[in-house]
């Protein structure tokens, strides 16, 4: 029986996952490596059995904290796109600074986050949000920068005023570039949650790898390592099947190839 090449596509990436496994295992028997090394795959999902409570107790805080400063990325970062893809003033103005901000490793901040808001969930929120914001603003600006003078001078020849062309053209326009953005900005997030967990925190899965870190349980890490992966391939995956929904248009080409 012949497979369809949208069924391997489907199959892909779970057969590469299950043999990357397989090599991980036999590496780990194969030359006996200790456990507070390099752990087995096998014992990383045992530990991930046994602590599955408060595994889920630190994610579900994770995971919390992260779609929270990841909303307010998405809501600050498409307001300042757009007004920057809006008018080429403003974008002169604020794009180098926001590139030099951008610059800034986002770890550096969360000792300042300390000290203004304390040990908690704020530092994780903020953090999440200064380091997944940029790319929002950057791809909603390039969106609405790209739109071709000669469409604004035909709409504005039909007497669109330059709300209008915004509304109905230029943010329609940019929506493949927000959806992109959302792919990358809520693995971001996750990162910049996790950084200040393993700070400034006393909850969380980078709360959690920290202490299993300093007493030699490594399984337990990988175990949190695993998870934070798997929440951030399926936020990732529900954004990819928002944006083919959405913007079906913007994707026939890639859509028929699969």
């Amino acid at each position: 029986m012949r497979l369809s090449p949208k069924l391997i596509s489907r199959l892909a990436p779970w057969l590469l996952t299950g043999f990357l496994l397989v090599c991980w295992q036999a590496v780990c028997e194969g030359f006996e490596i200790k456990p507070f090394l390099f752990p087995a795959p096998s014992l990383v999902f045992k530990t991930g059995i046994e602590m599955f409570e408060p595994i889920m107790t630190h994610a579900f805080h994770t995971f919390f904290t992260t779609l929270v400063g990841f909303a307010v990325a998405v809501a600050v970062g498409a307001v300042l796109g757009a007004l920057l893809g809006s008018s080429p003033v403003i974008y002169k103005a604020l794009y180098p600074m926001l590139v030099g901000f951008n610059s800034v490793p986002k770890v550096a901040f969360v000792p300042v986050l300390v000290v203004w808001f304390g040990i908690g969930t704020i530092p994780a929120i903020i953090t999440a949000f200064l380091i997944s914001f940029f790319p929002v603003v950057v791809n909603v600006a390039t969106g609405l920068a790209t739109l071709e003078p000669e469409l604004e001078d035909v709409l504005r020849s039909l007497g669109a005023s330059r709300l209008d062309i915004l509304r109905k053209v230029g943010l329609p326009r940019a929506m493949p570039y927000f959806f992109a953005s959302l792919k990358v900005a809520v693995t971001l997030a996750f990162v910049g949650s996790v950084i200040s967990e393993t700070v400034a925190s006393n909850l969380g899965i980078g709360y959690l790898m920290m202490s299993a870190s300093s007493s030699m349980n490594m399984p337990l890490v990988f175990a949190g390592l695993i998870v934070i992966g798997a929440m951030g391939v399926v936020m990732y995956e529900l954004f990819a099947w928002l944006e083919r929904r959405l913007t079906k248009w913007a994707n026939r080409g890639q859509n028929a190839a699969i």
